[in-house]
């Protein structure tokens, strides 16, 4: 095992060396996304080495009447959040979020590219979270059983995503996550605190440097709860305007949560409710 063990060692650091000495390789796609999110999801995207995203992700409440100016003056959500690029490859960020008063740490690791001549269909990456929600004690339950990590939660997700053309790139990603608390309402009803997901997502450049944007979540685990309780797909259509420092993004959407295991085990909004809301995403590169 010992052996085993120095030789990948040494495969891991020797394999750069060697790699330089040899004629260069098929070159990469770029720009299949414009930045780490498409809306909510992440994408392929990273920051480059030293690059710094600063992140404003904001909802409004859901789409009443006039009274409320169609959720203007609602209560909204809002997540500020910072990427910053290790490597060309590697990314970790970090976030806060009004609603639960939630704080992330997230990393991402671009596994597979692209590249021009086909070699390599598409790009994979490898993208996860922690996330702490840190409203007070009592949301987690009898005071004589809590714990600090019942405040916890996980994600993980593999993105697979191809640019189809200078117009088109589309994504798909798979997703386990894990909280360590979750409501129960008896002892046969309420969430599973480990559960599966699927993302589908792309982006349809129109003209210039305006893209529409379409995202679809849906939860794969059924959950102890009535079919009228239980987790509604997260559906959102959105319009991108890009500049090579920033994106604004304008979008519509029938959730509210912006983290993603938040986003598909507690969305009730159900698409024939007609429940929606506006919201927006600023992305700035330095």
């Amino acid at each position: 095992m010992k052996k085993i063990f120095i030789i990948l060692t040494l495969s891991l650091i020797l394999a750069p060396v060697f790699a330089q000495e040899e004629a260069a390789g098929p070159e990469a796609v770029t720009n299949t996304f414009n930045t780490a999110t498409l809306i909510d999801n992440q994408t392929v995207a990273s920051p480059y080495k030293g690059g710094l995203e600063l992140q404003i992700h904001h909802r409004f409440s859901l789409i009443e009447n006039v009274k409320n100016l169609y959720g203007i003056y609602g209560a909204a959500n809002t997540r500020l959040g910072l990427n910053y690029g290790i490597t060309d490859r590697i990314m970790i960020g970090a976030g806060t979020t009004k609603d639960y008063k939630l704080q992330d740490i997230q990393w991402k690791y671009a596994i597979l590219q692209q590249t021009t001549d086909n070699s390599m269909p598409v790009s994979l990456s490898y993208y996860g979270n922690m996330v702490i929600d840190a409203r007070a004690d009592e949301n987690f339950g009898p005071e004589a059983s809590y714990k600090f990590i019942h405040r916890i939660s996980y994600f993980t997700q593999l993105i697979i995503a191809r640019k189809f053309s200078e117009k088109l790139s589309l994504q798909v990603a798979p997703s386990a996550f894990y909280f360590n608390s979750v409501p129960e309402y008896s002892d046969t009803t309420g969430y599973k605190n480990f559960n599966l997901g699927i993302h589908a997502g792309g982006r349809y450049n129109i003209v210039g440097n305006h893209c529409l944007m379409l995202e679809y979540d849906q939860l794969l685990i059924k959950q102890d709860l009535s079919d009228d309780d239980h987790p509604k797909p997260n559906v959102t259509l959105g319009w991108e305007i890009n500049t090579p420092t920033h994106a604004f993004q304008l979008f519509v959407a029938n959730y509210s949560s912006i983290i993603n295991q938040y986003n598909l085990l507690y969305n009730q909004n159900d698409l024939t409710d007609k429940k929606f809301l506006v919201g927006f995403n600023i992305t700035v590169r330095f």
